[in-house]
């Protein structure tokens, strides 16, 4: 009598497993059957809402389900990335992020998520350079320029940033660092707002990357004079790299990417990481990224978690270098 209860009750915990591993599979190969949330954790108009928001309009198209985007900035992105670590991890809500997502760790001793462990990695989207740009009627031409302005000591520098330990801010570091320059760093929510005071003159110079960048410097609004990237990039091809400017081995490219929430089934994240690779190379979306200086990347889970592991290695090399202290 006892062998035949225990016997029934793992045929019943058997069939209850296989119901529920029966219900997973249908909700990813019914997905979507709703409307996605892409999470922004910028304001409109900087690099991560034109690359993320674009690559939406996409997915959507491809997937025939809308998705809408939430603006949530605050904090370098991090209150946008926490709703998404707290979020159901059903393909639902998802986030779009740039690569500081993998810097908040060597530069914050507490937060409210973990960069790694809270997340799944989805697709990179794009690769982007960052320009160093100064307001159209700047002196500065070059940045040896502002080395020698702050050598004379006429007015004390700033800089802006997208925010605390963006790679924004952590270009400038670098560039303190490898000049000897000192530079006050103000950090906003985003770039859009940053560029605004930069065109009004409030800040001095930045580092942004080229798609936010971009429709200033082309509108004559601001001056590029230098690239971050070791090679020049051709959508400035008269602007030198850094190091050409004199700061050998100043390499602070910048990307974006897509990440789930921690669990959700593996199956859609294969759905969103094709469906994201395929967005990226719509002819729309490549035209629209290269005419910004971003490159459409599209890569498998796999293949963006072990980009993630050496990116966040060697972020975290550069905040060291940098002297940026923890907060």
């Amino acid at each position: 009598m006892k062998i035949t209860k225990k016997i029934t009750a793992v045929v019943a915990q058997c069939a209850m497993l296989a119901i529920c591993a029966s219900g997973a599979v249908n909700a990813a190969d019914a997905y979507p059957d709703k409307t996605i949330k892409m999470v922004l954790p910028y304001p409109p108009g900087g690099p991560t809402d034109i690359i993320g928001r674009s690559a939406s309009i996409a997915m959507s198209e491809i997937l025939k389900q809308t998705i809408i985007v939430d603006n949530k900035a605050g904090a370098s992105g991090m209150i946008g990335a926490d709703s998404v670590a707290r979020a159901a991890p059903d393909g639902y809500t998802i986030l779009a992020n740039a690569s500081l997502h993998v810097i908040y760790p060597s530069i914050y001793k507490s937060m409210s998520f973990n960069s790694f462990d809270d997340f799944v990695p989805v697709s990179q989207l794009a690769a982007v350079p960052l320009v160093l740009v100064v307001p159209k009627n700047s002196s500065v031409q070059t940045p040896k320029d502002i080395v020698e302005m702050a050598r004379q000591g006429k007015k004390s520098l700033n800089f802006g940033s997208a925010g605390t330990a963006s790679a924004q801010h952590l270009s400038g570091e670098l560039f303190k660092q490898k000049s000897g320059t000192d530079m006050l760093h103000i950090p906003y929510k985003g770039s859009a707002p940053a560029l605004t005071d930069l065109i009004g003159g409030q800040l001095d110079l930045m580092f942004d990357s080229m798609p936010s960048a971009m429709p200033f410097i082309k509108s004559g609004q601001l001056r590029a004079i230098a690239v971050t990237t070791p090679q020049r990039v051709a959508a400035l091809p008269d602007v030198p790299t850094m190091a050409e400017s004199g700061y050998p081995g100043f390499d602070t490219s910048t990307w974006y990417a897509l990440w789930a929430p921690k669990g959700t089934p593996d199956a859609i994240v294969q759905t969103l990481s094709k469906t994201a690779n395929e967005a990226v190379h719509t002819t729309k979306v490549k035209e629209l990224y290269e005419s910004m200086g971003a490159q459409p990347v599209g890569s498998s889970p796999e293949e963006f978690a072990a980009y993630v592991k050496s990116e966040a290695a060697k972020w975290a090399k550069l905040v060291e270098l940098a002297g940026v202290p923890k907060q």
